[in-house]
């Protein structure tokens, strides 16, 4: 066999494979070049295809492109149901609470070069069946989302168009180009159509605020709403979803030049979709007040929301393409961690790539038309996967390699503070999973018993 046909190892060993990496002391930096020996990647000087190209700056970006976009338009109904001050102090935590678990999963990265998706965490600390979990969800996760962008995608192209085509066309027509961009190999060419969704979906804000605030006199606010705990809950789910991002992170850091800067991606990312929430979700609330719908552009007067769609499409598109180019990247890395077809130009590689991107799209289209209660789905997979990617698994990170560095209990008795915000981090995931999962399914439950629910792929 010729020599260039043969396949090649292009990853090292890894803990994935027996051998655990450490870096000594928990928090300690890793030495880049040793990193780049025993990441995913590897080293990549002579390939064709580099994934390790990305700035801390693209990083933030591309973050911010995949968070800050439809689940924003939820806030401003959730500050209706609990009222402004507790909607606005419930967002800058979580918010906060991110930044912190941003910062425990870029430290266990770092620790564990060879990671590049849950999955792979899940195999340093749950063994096989907690890789196959984790990687299941991220997958399941990527894809709900891809088909709720899709939807949005779909809300937007009929109120530009005045509903005049059946809502199933609409769906079909915004999924064309979600794939279509969803196709490069690399993060970083996706990276430089992320700055225009960046620029779409901020844009879009101001316009929907500027309309609220120009065709509204100030309106029934409410500093604090006493409600039930179902509604009140929902309230705590819609910015929660709104910064459920993190399942991405391993993936995005894996693809940078200098892993160590991704806690600067991080801070931009939470900084910006914190403050740009909180004006967000109050502006519209003052103005519309208590009859805000979700999402919120549809709350504004005709003009001013097909203005503010036809802004925010580009975001829509893109935050779709990179959750369902997720989604493929992680049966694809998982496919070809070790062979040449993940770093060269071949007609394996790329088959396969294709057919994955073109499978990811496609399970995200049927599930947007042919399931009459997809955006309740949604809300029951980010109840079940986004509650731990983004907040609950960041504990378990954290105690893993506090455990594993210096001895066990003793190493979380030393560290107490830090052992006890992990541990707290656990059970706040476990909450807003179960806590989410009963809102969601209640709300399925009520949503058939008053008929709202339509038959699938109709119009």
């Amino acid at each position: 066999m010729d020599e260039k046909n043969k396949e090649t190892d292009v990853s090292p060993p890894s803990s994935l494979e027996g051998g655990a990496i450490g870096y000594g002391r928990q928090g300690d930096l890793p030495d880049e070049r040793r990193y780049h020996d025993v990441d995913v990647f590897g080293r990549e000087e002579d390939h064709d295809i580099q994934y390790k190209t990305l700035s801390w700056e693209l990083v933030a970006v591309l973050m911010i492109a995949e968070i800050v976009s439809n689940g924003m338009l939820s806030l401003p109904s959730s500050l209706a149901v609990v009222g402004l001050v507790p909607g606005v102090i419930l967002i800058v935590f979580l918010g906060s609470f991110g930044l912190f678990t941003s910062w425990i999963l870029i430290q266990f990265k770092l620790r564990h070069p060879e990671v590049h998706n849950m999955g792979d965490a899940g195999m340093i600390l749950f063994g096989p069946l907690g890789r196959e979990i984790l990687s299941f969800g991220t997958i399941v996760f990527a894809v709900f989302a891809t088909g709720g962008q899709i939807l949005a995608g779909q809300i937007a192209l009929a109120s530009l168009s005045d509903s005049k085509l059946c809502l199933m066309l609409y769906t079909g027509i915004f999924a064309i180009p979600t794939l279509l961009f969803s196709l490069p190999r690399t993060l970083d060419q996706l990276s430089w159509l992320s700055v225009p969704s960046v620029i779409s979906i901020l844009v879009a804000g101001i316009v929907g605020m500027v309309g609220a605030g120009t065709n509204f006199g100030i309106s029934d606010w409410s500093v604090v709403i006493s409600t039930d705990f179902t509604n009140a809950f929902i309230s705590v789910t819609n910015p929660v979803f709104a910064f459920a991002g993190h399942f991405m992170f391993f993936i995005l850091i894996s693809e940078m030049r200098h892993p160590t800067h991704a806690m600067r991606a991080a801070w931009v990312l939470q900084t910006f979709a914190t403050l740009f929430y909180v004006v967000f979700a109050v502006v519209l609330y003052i103005y519309v007040g208590s009859e805000v719908t979700s999402p919120a552009f549809s709350s504004l007067p005709i003009k001013w929301q097909k203005a503010a769609y036809g802004i925010a499409i580009p975001n829509f598109l893109i935050a779709g393409s990179l959750y369902s180019h997720t989604a493929s990247k992680l049966i694809f890395v998982r496919l070809f961690r070790k062979s040449r077809h993940l770093h060269s130009h071949t007609v394996v590689g790329w088959g396969v790539w294709t057919a994955l991107i073109v499978i990811m799209n496609g399970l995200a289209f049927v599930l947007a038309v042919g399931v009459p209660i997809f955006n309740y789905l949604i809300g029951i997979a980010a109840s079940l996967f986004a509650s731990w990617y983004t907040y609950g698994l960041a504990g378990a990170f954290w105690l893993y390699d506090a455990w594993v560095d210096k001895g066990k209990f003793a190493a979380w008795k030393e560290r107490w503070p830090m052992t006890g915000l992990s541990v707290l981090t656990l059970i706040a995931g476990g909450f807003i999973c179960v806590a989410g999962m009963y809102v969601t399914v209640k709300q399925i439950v009520d949503a058939y018993a008053s008929g709202e629910v339509s038959a699938p792929f109709s119009c």
